[in-house]
Parts: structure tokens; sequence; C-alpha cells
């Protein structure tokens, strides 16, 4: 074997492992246990400075900065593409119109109660009692995002489209937080429902992070650091507010938190669902991978490549053909289609709109 013979082997075989590490499944793996060991950290962290809330705070913020570079740089160095997920241009009113309306959704549930007597406001803390939920809510506001809508719903999308990733990344949101020391499974599936459209709806809407960002740490955040409430079955905190809240647990959400209630469920899916018909509207709704028409065009030129006279025949010419044709190979094996029919093909999305 002379030396260009071995060069083009070599150069074929990162070829292949560049295509692999870029699969969606792993991105989720890899990226997805990166995450996961940074939320760890942030758990230690607050954890270990819940006596002194500021240094928490400092921490947590170095952490998110981390977890930013650590996506950034996957997105840049594995996958070869820009983040657009997380462009900066409109950064600030996404985020902030996320902050308003997640601090609003909270804060209308509680009026509610109030209304109903069953939340009652017996006193106020001092300001400070404000500054621990700052990290609480700015590590699951950031990390969640990043995992739950820039990881796993971005991969599964790549794939099998927007409904089928609304759907998944919706019900793996909510059954996480059966871990949680006092998970439930309706609270899981309330969270899965009102929480998983809403922070899926945000992105499918922008086609960003930021806006779900928004509405998870403002939700979180006043919940715990305003509200002094139960955050998603964990304990709860004192914050800002000394209250008492005595009701039936289809209103309150018992031992889980309000997010397992008939009215964070009502107000939640409501707003999650006037974005997803936003979404549509706009053309923000990404097809399944074999029913897109660029990824179609280029089965058929590798096909015309590899059988000259086979795209010859009229059956070949339909587009319902190809994608019949599509479907199957995809079903057959989805790696070997990503690897071997679509060749260097590039996964392309409504992000570029």
């Amino acid at each position: 074997m002379n030396e260009d013979s071995m060069t083009i082997s070599s150069s074929k075989q990162h070829g292949l492992v560049r295509r692999i590490v870029r699969l969606p499944l792993v991105r989720i793996v890899v990226l997805g246990y990166l995450l996961l060991m940074m939320m760890g950290l942030n758990t230690d962290v607050m954890t270990s400075y819940a006596g002194d809330p500021v240094k928490s705070v400092q921490h947590i913020v170095a952490l998110a900065i981390a977890g930013f570079a650590v996506y950034w740089a996957y997105a840049h160095v594995i996958e070869l593409r820009p983040v657009s997920e997380l462009a900066m241009p409109g950064m600030g009113r996404e985020l902030g119109i996320g902050l308003l309306i997640g601090a609003g959704l909270y804060t209308a549930c509680e009026l509610i109660l109030m209304a109903l007597g069953i939340y009652r406001i017996t006193g106020l803390n001092s300001v400070s009692f404000m500054i621990p939920g700052i990290a609480m809510a700015l590590s699951s506001g950031i990390f969640e995002e990043l995992l739950f809508r820039g990881v796993l719903f971005r991969s599964v999308e790549s794939w099998f489209g927007s409904w089928v990733a609304l759907v998944v990344s919706s019900l793996v949101f909510g059954l996480v937080h059966l871990i949680n020391p006092e998970g439930t499974l309706e609270g899981a599936l309330f969270i899965a429902v009102e929480a998983g459209i809403l922070l899926a709806a945000a992105y499918m809407l922008t086609r960003r992070l930021w806006l779900s960002m928004g509405f998870h740490v403002g939700w979180n955040y006043t919940q715990s650091a305003i509200f002094s409430s139960i955050v998603s079955g964990n304990e709860a905190a004192q914050g800002l507010i000394q209250s008492t809240i005595h009701g039936p647990d289809l209103l309150t959400g018992g031992k889980f938190g309000v997010e397992s209630s008939v009215l964070s469920l009502l107000l939640c899916t409501s707003t999650g669902i006037v974005m997803v018909v936003m979404a549509v509207k706009r053309g923000k709704i990404v097809p399944p991978l074999w029913r897109r028409t660029v990824w179609i065009k280029k089965i058929r030129h590798s096909l015309r490549k590899a059988f000259p006279t086979l795209l010859q025949h009229r059956w070949m010419q339909s587009t319902a053909a190809m994608q019949r044709l599509a479907y199957q190979s995809l079903a057959a094996t989805f790696w070997h289609v990503e690897l071997r029919i679509s060749g260097s093909m590039g996964l392309e999305s409504v992000e570029k709109r």
C-alpha cells in the first residue's frame, strides 16, 4: 500500500469518526453526561455553602459560565456548527420576557390561592432571605434548559421532528422530578405537561434557549425566594414572605408544590399551547428527517451516483416515492443511513429561517 492510499484510508476513517460523534444519540450520551455531572457539582456547592448564600451564588454563576462553555465547545469542536440556540442578538429581550412571564405565571397561581383563602401572608422576612433562591433558580433554569431543550429536544428533533421531540423531552423532564425528596408520579406528570410544553414551546418559537431559561429561572425564583413555597417536591426554604397554606391538594399541589396543582396545569399549559400555535404559524416546526426536502434530494443524489440507471424509472422521480424509500432506509438502521447512504450530509433545520 503506497503513501497516497494510506492517506486516503486514514482520511476516510477520520471522516467516519467525525460523523459518528456528530450523531444525535452520541450528543445525548456525551454532552448530556457532562451537563449532568456539572448539575451534580451545583448541588454540592449549594449544600456546602448553605450558610453563605452569597458565595453559593458566586460559585453557581461560575459553574453556569463553565456549563455554557462546555456546551459551546462541544458544538464548535465536535459538531462543527454555530451555536444558534445561544445566539447573543435578542438574548436580553427574550431572557427578560421569560423572567417576567415565568414570575407572572407563578404569582397568578398564588393570587388565586389568596383569593380563595388558601394562601395567607403572616409576615415578611428580611430581604437577605431572597438571596439563596438566586443560586437554586440559576442552577435549575440554566442547566436543565441546556440539558433538556438544548441537548435532548434538539437531538430528538434532528431525527424525528418537533412533535416527537416535544413529547419525548416533556416526558423525560417530568419523570426526572420523581427523584426529588417529595416527588410523586402525579407531580411528575403535571410537570411533563405544563412545564414540558411551555419550555419546549419557548424554544420552538424562538429557536433559542433564552426564553425558556427566563421562564424557568423566573418561576423557580418567585416560588422559592419570594413566596417561600415548595419547589417541585424539594424542601421548602424561607423566602421573603412568611405564609401558611391550607387547602385541597388539587389546588395547592400538596407536598410537591404548586406545580402539581390544577392552577399551574391550566395557566402554564395554556401559555405553552399559545406559543406552540405561534410557532406553527411562523413555520418554526421541523418535520421528521425522512420528510425533509433537502434530505430527500441528497439521498437521490447519492443513489444517482451509486446506481446510475435506477433513477431513470418514473417511479423514482416522485417525491412521495423518495420519502417511502427514505423511511424504509431509516427504519432499517438509523446510524447506517447517516453514515453510509447520506454520506457527508448535514442536518438542516428551520434555525436558518
